[in-house]
């Protein structure tokens, strides 16, 4: 008897159809992968089965009786867990209060146990091989930290069944593998996994069986052992899909962006590095390495106390982003959602905000060039929206992305600079955004691209600088990449490359 039965599925939004008889099982102690494009039904299937949403047709069992999960609560006395992929806890309480959020243990006077509420907090972190003081704030742990708290919080349940949805978006190699060891564990425990991941490397390490969705319905239903990734990618897109990055043409040896000696105190030490006209220089290193303390110290959000920064050979100095946006610098940052939109707002209004100073007239924004702006940018990336009045919050990974990335090429920036270009994008959106970029640095355009997913620094990148504890650990030519001689440096090591010692940057 299946663990989870998902019956003829269906969910009805106004004027939009987002499941048609879907229908989904899972076995005790199965690793299930969820797979598709966005907007292809996974959160919606995902958000019936935890109680978030109500489908308009269709019904669920659990080991065999028929549930009706009404809302969150339902599902989590169910056993149904869930760790998204967008880390929703409560930044001004502790790491063990969000752990053990509405389920603290109470001493006998009804107030919370603070000693077994940080002892067992510890236990849980110490399962996933992490150490964060379970005392702190969750809102001064870094995003990797709070993803594997949510995990924390979802294995810390008597759960049946625990979703993870994009899990290690966030983490490093070593935390990947430290949450793999957690989910063996919880197979040999007949929990049973969904796993939703758009890297597929991992979802051929980590899972047994996977189902594909595209458009709403399920496309196949296969063990891992009997498809390949082709396969998986047609099912996924209807298509087949070569060529996954792309990118075509070689750089100028022309220095646009020059950096001598950068030294932030604690954080970064000593970084030389040299952006030519029309390159792609990917910029890699363990979570903590300090590389997007770097791209802020560029963009002026970050001081730093020694160095200097040289734009087409002229000496700058950032104190503010502000400064470095009109020197022709632009960063999008890694958490699009909180730090590169305003949900709220349309299409229109967030790839036009960077610009509206030059929309305007005696103090008014001149709302048709408004609107033939954004319109203009919208077929260029190739948005897809039904309307550039769409609220922003509605649009895709894939899409969201775009509009960050038009928001800022409105400026005609000189140098771009990319934490995480692809982080939480379907396939086929990556393949979109990674042409974007290639075509973004054939014009001429300086990108420095940081990324924690190896396929995509090797193919995108000319050069790769790698950091570790601060430094440019090594800048490897694009004939040299490699995915083992990027881990061996990112981790530290020495390796030997052509017969010749490559070691920090030399």
């Amino acid at each position: 008897m299946p663990l989870l039965q998902m019956v003829n599925i269906t969910k009805i939004f106004p004027g939009v159809k987002a499941l048609s008889n879907v229908n989904f099982s899972l076995e005790k102690g199965e690793v299930k992968a969820l797979v598709g494009e966005n907007g292809a039904g996974k959160s919606t299937l995902i958000k019936i089965l935890s109680g978030i949403y109500q489908p308009t047709e269709g019904e669920i069992y659990i080991e065999g009786d028929q549930v009706i999960i009404n809302n969150p609560a339902t599902a989590q006395r169910l056993g149904i867990a869930s760790v998204h992929q967008e880390i929703n806890l409560e930044p001004y309480l502790s790491v063990a209060e969000n752990i053990f959020l509405k389920k603290q243990p109470k001493n006998r006077f009804g107030l919370i146990d603070y000693v077994d509420l940080f002892t067992d907090a510890s236990y849980w972190l110490n399962q996933l091989g992490v150490e964060i003081d379970p005392r702190k704030p969750l809102g001064m742990i870094s995003i990797a930290e709070k993803q594997m708290v949510a995990i924390a919080q979802a294995i810390s349940m008597d759960s049946k069944i625990i979703v993870f949805d994009e899990p290690t978006s966030s983490l490093t190699q070593k935390e990947t593998d430290q949450l793999f060891n957690v989910i063996d564990k919880l197979k040999e425990k007949n929990i049973g996994i969904i796993y939703i991941s758009h890297r597929l490397e991992e979802i051929f390490h980590i899972c047994t069986s996977l189902t594909v969705m595209r458009d709403g319905e399920v496309t196949g239903n296969k063990r891992i052992d009997e498809i390949n990734s082709e396969e998986i990618i047609r099912l996924m897109v209807g298509r087949e899909m070569k060529d996954m990055f792309h990118r075509t043409k070689t750089y100028a040896k022309e220095p646009v962006l020059e950096i001598k000696g950068l030294t932030v105190k604690g954080i970064l030490n000593d970084i030389n590095l040299t952006l030519h006209k029309g390159e792609i220089l990917g910029l890699a290193g363990l979570v903590g390495a300090g590389r997007t303390e770097l791209a802020r110290a560029i963009f002026g959000d970050l001081p730093f106390q020694n160095g200097e920064i040289l734009m087409n050979g002229k000496s700058i100095k950032p104190k503010h982003p502000s400064d470095s946006i009109n020197m022709g610098i632009v960063l999008i940052p890694e958490d699009r959602k909180e730090l590169g939109l305003i949900l709220q707002q349309s299409v229109e209004e967030n790839i036009t905000i960077t610009i509206l100073h030059t929309l305007q007239k005696v103090g008014f924004i001149n709302k048709q060039k408004q609107k033939e702006k954004a319109e203009i940018l919208c077929k260029e990336l190739a948005i897809k929206t039904p309307s550039i009045q769409q609220k922003v919050k509605y649009l895709s990974g894939g899409n969201q992305q775009r509009v960050v990335i038009g928001k800022w090429l409105a400026t005609i920036p000189k140098v771009l600079i990319i934490d995480e270009p692809t982080r939480g994008i379907d396939v086929a959106a990556k393949s979109e955004i990674h042409k974007i970029l290639d075509s973004l640095a054939s014009e001429g355009m300086a990108i420095l691209m940081i990324s924690s997913e190896l396929p995509e620094i090797i193919s995108m990148s000319d050069r790769v600088a790698i950091m570790y504890q601060g430094r440019i650990n090594s800048l490897l030519e694009k004939k040299d990449l490699s995915e083992e001689i990027i881990v061996t440096f990112e981790t530290g090591q020495k390796i030997e490359i052509n017969h010749k010692e490559v070691k920090n940057g030399k």
